[in-house]
């Protein structure tokens, strides 16, 4: 999905939820959008202070919670940032493939795979948390 017709789709689901997708919250989200793989908050802080002239870091960490909490975002915290999630419209857990040589970052709905491993975890008397699980290897072009 392209990024305008991204961040339509985004306002559209934050209105669906009561919430505001503020012009502050579109610029962060936009600037995650514009870089590709894994975005750290010093990122986009960086280009939102070259565009504004000034941000303060909880100004950009305020607008990211909030752009996880409404599923446009996804935090990995094995990562130390975050990733756009292209289906926002659901709730899921993920699969988030990172290529380690070219850095490309595809994310997958894992709630079928995380199926076993939460069985698992409830045999051993364990209950897991709702997650997002990181793999890293290389991504089809790399391999080749």
């Amino acid at each position: 999905m392209d990024a305008p017709t991204y961040l339509s789709a985004a306002e559209r689901h934050c209105a669906a939820r009561g919430s505001k997708l503020t012009e502050l919250r579109r610029q962060v989200l936009e600037l995650v959008l514009g870089r590709s793989g894994v975005v750290k908050a010093y990122q986009v802080l960086a280009d939102l202070q070259q565009q504004r002239g000034s941000a303060a870091p909880p100004t950009v960490y305020r607008a990211l919670d909030f752009l996880v909490e409404h599923g446009l975002l996804h935090k990995v915290d094995a990562l130390n940032g975050f990733i756009v999630c292209e289906h926002f419209d659901c709730q899921h857990e993920s699969l988030i493939l990172v290529c380690e040589q070219c850095g490309r970052v595809n994310e997958v709905d894992a709630a079928g795979g995380l199926a076993s491993l939460r069985e698992m975890a409830q045999a051993a008397g364990f209950a897991l948390s709702p997650q997002n699980l990181v793999l890293a290897g290389r991504c089809q072009s790399c391999a080749a």
